[in-house]
């Protein structure tokens, strides 16, 4: 892969995580200008776009980079003003391209629509354009139950499940569901880190009861993320008011998490009690007819007619995880087929893919310390040292399962990774957890959550 269709790969994972507006404002006109000794340097048409890339942008490029190619190690910018020349040059090559790419609007497989600027809502997101499988059918029939039967039924919904399974789809979709079934119906989506800044500034503005007036006013609250209130005392209680207000007036409540209210560290027993009074549904992974299905839906969608079965099939299989890498890796063979200017065959894309980390991310035992520690809201140190707590020893000894699962260490190595502890301490911990998930289906998701989080590091 030549630096070229490096960038287009990069920008069309990129272009899923930004909104059309901000990915066409800061990345348009970029390119990368070389890549030396693992660093990657992006070409930019100005000193403003440099800056703002680099300090608002940096990571997200970095981490996108890398998962495409593995021995880029960091990433600098350049400034090199676009000519005339060179935006008619972009132009007469887009006008020859393959049929697979025809308009820009073809190339955004992501993108459609705006949101709401008085529900937060996007309506590309609807019931109808969410697919289907076993890994989703609870969440997807409670979603539907819900928005037609606003407050009465599954009340509070709650759906959980790992990054980039469509939760936030779901989510929305009820909502702009209910607006088309009654636009009078008040609606408001967020994130919890949202709400948290909307209470901050309540707080400091000293409107504190109009902020709770306006949130008792809507018919149907959607909170996407909220276990990002756990731990923050303030928050959980406005959070437990206001939830109150709602249920008791009839007013639907939904919520999304990555994992199970019981499974959330330091989040109060009372607003943990309410989560679970109504329905629990949870979002896995989709299975390989499901990946299929989501694929031919996006070329559909888009009219991309190059795409055949056979390719479908190999892209379906290559990426497991979630759907949003589903969505980069089609993006990136329609991209890089784009400025290879050439049809798409199996043997091509098979080479697109070969070139990234779509499966078998690695990781290191650094990384499955940092994120069981974050999981659990734990200190690192406390981890590895020699608290006997049984907060801290249950996560202590799921690390020491994931580094014996995952990267095979032995039980030596993995005792000196815990302060120097006896490989007899560390088989113990892994037969624990083993046993523990033959038993225990709250542990099994939350391993499945935390492997997911790993691989995502």
């Amino acid at each position: 892969m030549d630096k070229d269709e490096l960038w287009q790969s990069a920008l069309a994972e990129i272009e899923l995580s930004l909104s059309k507006p901000n990915f066409v404002t800061w990345f348009r006109n970029t390119s990368l200008a070389s890549k030396k000794d693992g660093v990657a340097f992006v070409s930019t048409p100005s000193t403003f776009i440099k800056e703002w890339l680099e300090d608002k942008y940096n990571l997200l490029i970095l981490k996108t980079l890398r998962g495409i190619s593995n021995d880029i190690k960091d990433v600098k910018f350049v400034i090199k003003p676009i000519t005339a020349a060179e935006e008619s040059r972009t132009t007469k090559k887009k006008e020859v391209l393959s049929p697979i790419l025809l308009t820009d609007h073809q190339l955004n497989l992501s993108e459609s629509g705006t949101p709401d600027k008085e529900t937060n809502l996007n309506s590309k997101y609807t019931l109808d354009s969410f697919i289907v499988g076993s890994s989703n059918q609870l969440a997807n029939a409670a979603a539907v139950s819900v928005s037609k039967n606003m407050g009465t039924a599954y009340n509070p919904l709650f759906i959980y499940g790992g990054v980039g399974l469509g939760k936030t789809h779901l989510l929305q979709a009820i909502g702009n569901e209910v607006i088309k079934t009654n636009p009078k119906n008040k609606v408001r989506y967020m994130s919890s880190e949202k709400f948290l800044g909307d209470l901050i500034n309540s707080i400091r503005n000293r409107t504190v009861e109009k902020f709770k007036e306006e949130y008792k006013k809507i018919n149907l609250l959607i909170v996407d993320d909220i276990q990002f209130i756990a731990g923050k005392e303030k928050t959980q209680e406005e959070f437990f008011h206001i939830f109150n207000e709602l249920y008791a007036n009839n007013n639907q409540i939904v919520l999304s998490s990555d994992r199970p209210p019981k499974a959330i560290p330091t989040l109060e027993e009372r607003l943990r009690s309410r989560f679970e009074g109504g329905m629990i549904a949870d979002i896995t992974p989709p299975d390989y007819e499901t990946r299929v299905a989501i694929l031919k839906a996006k070329i559909t969608e888009k009219k991309i007619s190059e795409l055949s079965d056979e390719i479908l099939g190999f892209i379906a299989s290559a990426v497991t995880k979630n759907i949003r890498e589903l969505e980069g890796a089609l993006n990136r063979v329609v991209m890089s087929c784009q400025v290879a200017n050439i049809a798409p065959t199996l043997d091509k894309v098979k080479s697109i893919l070969a070139t990234t980390n779509t499966t078998n991310n690695k990781t290191s035992p650094k990384t499955i310390i940092k994120v069981v520690s974050e999981f659990y809201d734990i200190k690192e140190e406390d981890l590895i040292n020699q608290s006997r707590k049984r907060e801290i020893v249950f996560p202590r000894q799921i690390c020491m399962y994931l580094m014996r699962e995952e990267l095979k260490n032995s039980y030596p190595f993995i005792g000196e990774k815990f302060g120097g502890r006896d490989h007899t301490t560390v088989m113990h911990a892994c037969n624990k957890i083993s046993k523990e998930m033959q038993i225990n289906e709250n542990l099994i998701d939350e391993i499945s959550i935390i492997k997911g989080r790993i691989y995502e590091s």
